[in-house]
């Protein structure tokens, strides 16, 4: 049975409970002397409907993770596999179309060794099936029984209730942490195998990149994993042309619309401007290549460039600029717009021009805000690879001319980790070490953010 069976199961069990658990709190308030009760029917029925649906569903995530195990531990065992390839990739197949078969997801199978194996899937589906209905029932009506008899005159249902919605958000808050200190942990462990096999000074001071997939893992040339052009062009293209393009269009956006703009304009100009975070990469990819990179190469010849490349990092800076504009500008119009209105006529009472409140109050106010902007757009920036691949290349250089083609680290972790290289190997585990590496970058950012932040916040509140 599918886990969205037993998932409907549960809820059609904590429907029930919650009905039978709010007829039993009206029975009990009219029963009681002072026709009161220490907390809402409502508080009752889902005290009983969380403890009926919470340890079910913590059995049904446990079961659809042990069960397709068991199902083919059991058709492993049956006499029809006895003929199955001892590993491989072959034997995998083979049981993939027998499951396919069924469950009802594929008509019919291709190997011939998989069609013996249909029944022995299917008489191992019904009977973990039933297993999976039967203590999805039994849970349910031993975790309702409990809750139902506690449910009294002065039982608080109303704190228990809270309670554990306390704790299945802190529960859920706890998830995005956990998932942080996962990924962080993975890239320590690949990363520690990296540099176990190439130096972490060739890796972070070294300017050439080339690593070589099909080279010989136990000896790996270190002068070719230099990640130098690879730290460059991710500055270059996101952090610098991108930003200087994003972060004064943004502003400004941000300023004439909340300060300049009549509601007309903004009811139209600011819903307009944010379409541009909506858009796919891969048509901003399309754009830069097929129209920002020409039209760039065209006015390198026409200004005396020899032998322009039609991919550069200008273009895909440029591109990428436009496409965080949207960040930069929805964070700084939301902080100055947040500015009290009592800086504003108190600046301009005292004389200051329109001009001057907004350089030397509303935009000091709001800088926080800014700054967050800024700092969001800067790590949505150098994570970008679309637009790099189509309109920047993949060749790692070392240059300052951004009228050359370059890459970014995100650009070589895809290249790294796509294809059927080895998992042993330094090439594969170089994407990681970059990874840590940006995420390093990118940690640093957010620290420097909060504190920037943390200043101006204690400077005017």
């Amino acid at each position: 049975m599918s886990p969205t069976i037993l998932l409907l199961l549960a809820l059609g069990l904590g429907l029930a409970g919650w009905l039978a658990a709010r007829a039993r709190a009206w029975t009990l308030r009219r029963e009681s002397a002072d026709g009161r009760l220490s907390s809402l029917p409502t508080y009752h029925a889902w005290y009983v409907a969380l403890w009926i649906v919470l340890p079910v569903l913590a059995f049904v995530a446990l079961w659809s993770a042990i069960a397709p195990g068991l199902i083919s531990q059991a058709v492993l065992s049956s006499p029809a596999a006895a003929d199955l390839p001892a590993f491989g990739f072959q034997r995998q197949t083979i049981l993939n179309e027998a499951r396919a078969v069924a469950t009802g997801a594929a008509p019919a199978v291709f190997n011939p060794q998989a069609r013996d194996l249909v029944e022995p899937f299917r008489d191992a589906l019904s009977y973990y099936n039933t297993i999976g209905i039967v203590v999805t029932l039994l849970i349910a009506f031993l975790a309702g029984t409990w809750a139902f008899l506690r449910l009294k005159p002065d039982f608080a249902a109303r704190t228990r209730v809270e309670r554990i919605v306390m704790a299945i958000l802190l529960a859920a808050s706890l998830v995005a942490i956990l998932t942080t200190i996962g990924i962080l942990a993975s890239l320590i462990f690949e990363t520690v195998r990296f540099f176990g096999m190439v130096s972490p000074i060739d890796f972070l001071f070294g300017t050439h990149w080339g690593p070589d997939p099909m080279a010989n893992p136990d000896n790996p040339d270190a002068s070719r994993y230099g990640a130098i052009p690879l730290f460059w062009g991710t500055l270059f293209i996101g952090a610098i042309i991108a930003m200087i393009v994003a972060i004064p269009l943004g502003l400004m956006s941000a300023i004439y619309l909340t300060q300049y703009a009549n509601p007309k304009v903004r009811s139209w100009v600011k819903p307009a401007l944010e379409i541009l975070a909506g858009v796919p990469t891969v048509v901003y990819g399309y754009f830069a290549a097929l129209t920002i990179a020409p039209a760039i190469r065209d006015l390198a010849i026409d200004l005396g460039a020899s032998n322009p490349s039609s991919e550069s990092a200008l273009a895909a800076g440029l591109v990428m600029g436009v496409m965080i504009i949207p960040f930069v500008s929805s964070m700084a119009d939301d902080s100055i717009a947040a500015v009290p209105q009592s800086m504003r006529d108190g600046s301009l009472a005292m004389g200051a021009t329109t001009n001057e409140t907004i350089r030397r109050v509303l935009v000091p106010a709001a800088l926080p805000g800014i700054v967050a902007g800024v700092m969001l757009a800067i790590s949505r920036a150098i994570g970008e690879t679309m637009i790099v691949v189509m309109a920047a290349s993949t060749a790692a250089n070392l240059s300052g001319n951004p009228l050359e083609s370059m890459t970014t680290v995100t650009v070589q972790i895809v290249a790294m980790l796509t294809g059927e290289g080895s998992f042993d190997h330094p090439a594969t585990l170089s994407a990681f070490a970059l990874g840590f590496v940006l995420f390093m970058v990118t940690l640093g950012l957010n620290f420097v953010a909060l504190r920037v932040v943390k200043r101006y916040r204690e400077a005017y509140e």
